[in-house]
């Protein structure tokens, strides 16, 4: 009784985003399950959307959490007040980042990141003109909306910023429109909600020669693909390209709220004056965020090993092969499984929750399922997976 009253106070009261909500309930989570109220575990393989890379629960995490609001919850977070939770997580992330990128401004989220780095692009080349990518999603704020070319999504929003140009993804032909005008380049090395689509080492490299011969900022949008998720702890790894800003959020924070826009101290002290605190920001960088990110960040680079994350991308294709797959793309642990329509994509969905898996979709690419589980999920885990998948794709 007290489930059903909170699922009509759900509908409520909560402003909704969809006219029929899945409404699923789930009241604990642990490693890669989410479990509903009468005990039953659900494999979550979409990870709060590439949020939950250690799993979820992690002991490390809530422990970090504990122990930092037992000294305080909240200071005034926006650079001005040292922050010890902020510096060490600053520190251990500069551990694992090329010297350019030794500069970090903490956020709330992903949307904010983008918006930061709109701003500090901008004030830094004192240029307007903003290059992004067909098909790209950024966030749904007002700034990274207008870095989507996708009209179903931004036109209701309009008017959104001006002097926002689009290249084709992958085309280096494209990339001609990037000019001496131009502040900034915004790119996913791994396009996420057009199914998972890796960035060619021919395409990024001609990017940044062309930014480097404009003086236009590079920025790389690993909100999804940071993190470990492709196997590298940033995807950037895989292309032996260091882009001036690197964006991070969601699995950043081991499930807290954390976002940053990170780049080099030369490039950041443009927001140290004219005007003075150029950028600020409530809650960003919180402080029990930052304790929980701070072990995350330990927890994916000394507990998970990421030279198995391509074995574990092999045992999913091996295993994934059924006449309604007409593909899969992606790397590491962010895969999408194409199929042939949205019904089919929404049949599957519901098949594979009756069995226990959460499956989900894409916003630029609805005939795909998402695979972008759990980074401890094991060998045999996967094999079931597959195997829920396939029964569920059979089924009708």
């Amino acid at each position: 009784m007290q489930f059903c009253f909170i699922k009509k106070s759900f509908l409520k009261y909560l402003a909704q985003t969809s006219p029929t909500p899945p409404m699923y309930h789930f009241v604990h989570g642990k490693g890669i399950y989410l479990i509903d109220k009468r005990g039953k575990k659900y494999i979550d393989l979409i990870s709060g959307i590439a949020v939950n890379n250690i799993g979820h629960g992690n002991k490390a995490v809530k422990k970090a959490i504990t122990k930092q609001v037992k000294h305080f919850s909240h200071q005034m977070v926006y650079g001005e007040y040292v922050i010890s939770p902020q510096v060490k997580l600053a520190k251990e992330l500069a551990k694992h980042l090329p010297s350019q990128l030794q500069s970090f401004y903490f956020l709330n989220s992903g949307s904010e990141a983008v918006e930061g780095a709109i701003k500090l692009a901008k004030k830094y080349t004192g240029k307007s003109k903003i290059v992004a990518m067909r098909n790209a999603y950024h966030g749904s704020t007002s700034g990274a909306l207008s870095l989507m070319s996708n009209e179903h999504y931004s036109a209701p929003f309009k008017p959104l910023l001006p002097n926002i140009y689009f290249a084709e993804f992958n085309v280096p032909d494209s990339i001609a429109l990037i000019d001496k005008s131009t502040a900034a380049v915004f790119v996913e090395p791994i396009q996420a909600e057009s199914g998972y689509l890796p960035a060619s080492k021919e395409f990024l490299q001609a990017l940044k020669t062309k930014c480097t011969e404009t003086g236009t900022l590079l920025i790389f949008d690993e909100i999804q693909s940071g993190m470990g998720r492709t196997g590298k702890l940033f995807a950037f790894e895989h292309y032996n390209i260091v882009p001036d800003v690197l964006l991070l959020a969601k699995a950043l924070g081991g499930g807290m709220p954390i976002s940053a826009f990170i780049s080099s101290p030369k490039i950041m002290e443009s927001l140290k004056d004219n005007p003075i605190l150029g950028h600020i920001t409530t809650f960003g960088g919180h402080p029990v965020s930052c304790a929980a990110a701070r072990a995350t960040v330990k927890q994916i680079t000394h507990k998970i090993d990421l030279n198995v994350i391509d074995d574990k991308e092999k045992l999913f294709r091996e295993h994934l092969v059924h006449p309604k797959i007409k593909g899969i793309t992606g790397k590491g642990l962010m895969l999408a499984i194409q199929l042939d329509s949205f019904e089919e994509v929404e049949r599957t969905m519901v098949r594979c929750f009756e069995r226990g898996l959460i499956i989900d979709w894409f916003l630029y690419n609805s005939e795909a399922l998402r695979i972008s589980p759990p980074l401890i999920i094991t060998e045999k885990q996967i094999v079931e997976v597959c195997s829920i998948i396939l029964e569920s794709l059979e089924e009708g």
